[in-house]
């Protein structure tokens, strides 16, 4: 956890912020994650879970075929 100075007050932006919300934004991208009508958190986690592994497998096909 990144804790800012006592010295500054208002608004001060974390590092590496930027990963987490492109990571989220990356999520939207599979169709079951953008309206959140799951019963179970749980449901929704795994859900989550999936669309990671998919966009990661992606990754990593791409990155074998341009090799």
């Amino acid at each position: 956890m990144v804790k800012a100075p006592e010295a500054k007050r208002g608004f001060v932006l974390l590092p590496r912020r930027w990963v987490v919300e492109r990571s989220l934004a990356w999520a939207t991208r599979c169709r079951r994650l953008v309206k959140d009508y799951e019963r179970y958190a749980s449901t929704l986690a795994g859900l989550h879970m999936v669309a990671f592994v998919c966009d990661m497998l992606s990754k990593i096909e791409r990155t074998i075929i341009s090799s």
